[in-house]
């Protein structure tokens, strides 16, 4: 039996007056989404458990099978995990935003905390300067994937309160820095690295080029290293990942999966959707299991642009679902497990904890068609509701149910 897991990062979200009261799923064309919720088992999945901050880390977490409230240290160290950093158990692993900090009227506020999706290239020449002035003491900095980047705190404090710089959007930034046992190391590093960056040759390039400046760094996210079974030691299945984003790989890492790089694969939305269908197909031919991951409808939602999430949904169902659907058109030795880590609202440009839609499917017990479209409104309506979602890889591989249902 081959196992397929496909995530479209934050693609819930809230109805829009502005699409007569319709979220992006309902708006977005999902022919293939549509078709198997309509035939596999379809309803609301938690994947954020209750008392968690609704990450990325935990819900995808949740979608590979792994009780937050056991594994959970933090999203840093399964980043560090991707790079290939060594934490030792006295370590911690921070995440480290190139971001944007602009004015309103004498208030500091987070402005962009992509620093305008600043290049990979810009960005590591930026954090290797850093680590040259900023590091020693046991602090390190790691480049990333864009604004995306690492540091780590050797034999660290990790105690104090921080903020994901997504989640502060056009806020003040005064009452969200860090707080607490350790917060006066973070504070001064980013102070210091205003200094830094207000000169630095990437950000006047970026400025001639009308693109905005990376004006300091955002530490959050800390956290130590895991302590996961691998799939393997748990289902005696091997697997693979595909994603353009550290924190999954880094998941993969911890879950023992390989790693696939796919051309032009970006985290973006420019990325390689059907590349990523492609690869992962092929992938099926040696391993059990695939993990495909597409992350911009969240960006979308990230940004408040519904045009951009609709597009992004409409991709990732064409071009990743529809690809891979079609690749096994004719096969019955395959199940299926679809859905998002979280709704990320264009109306709260940030994430949420609530129940998002999922769909389980089997090829070899399709069931009757149901009314059913892929999206919130719909899912509600199923009166399927799987309240831990990092139990339905047990469904998925081993066809258990983990799912409760009332009667409609």
């Amino acid at each position: 039996m081959k196992y397929i897991i496909l995530q479209g990062d934050g693609m819930a979200d809230w109805p829009l007056e502005k699409y007569g009261n319709r979220t992006p799923l309902e708006i977005a064309s999902t022919p293939n989404m549509d078709r198997l919720a309509s035939r596999g088992v379809f309803g609301l999945a938690h994947t954020i458990p209750e008392g968690f901050p609704p990450g990325s880390d935990v819900g995808n977490m949740s979608i590979l099978g792994y009780d937050p409230a056991i594994y959970h240290t933090g999203r840093a160290p399964l980043e560090a995990a991707s790079v290939g950093i060594d934490l030792s158990p006295k370590d911690i692993a921070f995440r480290c935003n190139l971001v944007t900090i602009g004015k309103n009227g004498a208030n500091e506020i987070m402005e962009d905390f992509t620093a305008g999706h600043i290049t990979s290239q810009e960005a590591a020449e930026i954090i290797r300067d850093l680590n040259r002035e900023l590091g020693g003491g046991g602090i390190e900095f790691f480049p990333g994937v864009s604004y995306r980047n690492l540091m780590v705190w050797r034999s660290g404090k990790e105690k104090m309160d921080t903020t994901p710089p997504h989640d502060i959007t056009d806020k003040e930034i005064a009452p969200h820095m860090p707080s607490g046992d350790g917060a006066e190391r973070l504070t001064d590093l980013m102070r210091r690295s205003r200094e830094i960056l207000a000169a630095h040759p990437v950000n006047k390039k970026r400025e001639k080029k009308g693109e905005r400046r990376a004006t300091t760094i955002w530490l959050w996210g800390q956290g130590r290293a895991p302590a996961l079974p691998t799939l393997k030691k748990r289902f005696g299945i091997d697997g693979s990942v595909i994603s353009a984003v550290d924190i999954i790989n880094g998941l993969g890492v911890y879950a023992g999966l390989e790693r696939i790089k796919v051309p032009g694969a970006t985290g973006f939305f420019d990325t390689n959707y059907k590349g990523k269908g492609e690869y992962g197909v092929a992938a099926l031919e040696k391993k059990d299991l695939i993990f495909i991951h597409v992350e911009a409808p969240d960006e979308a939602g990230h940004m408040g642009d519904a045009e951009k999430k609709i597009e992004a949904i409409a991709n990732f169902d064409e071009k990743v679902v529809g690809t891979v659907v079609d690749k096994l058109s004719g096969r019955k030795d395959w199940r299926l497990l679809l859905l998002p880590d979280h709704p990320t609202p264009i109306a709260l440009k940030t994430h949420v904890a609530e129940p998002v839609p999922f769909i389980l499917y089997s090829a070899a017990d399709e069931g009757a068609p149901k009314p059913f479209g892929f999206n919130e409104r719909d899912a509600a309506k199923s009166g399927v509701v799987a309240p831990r979602a990092f139990e339905l890889i047990e469904s998925l591989i081993g066809g258990k149910k983990t799912w409760t249902e009332t009667s409609r």
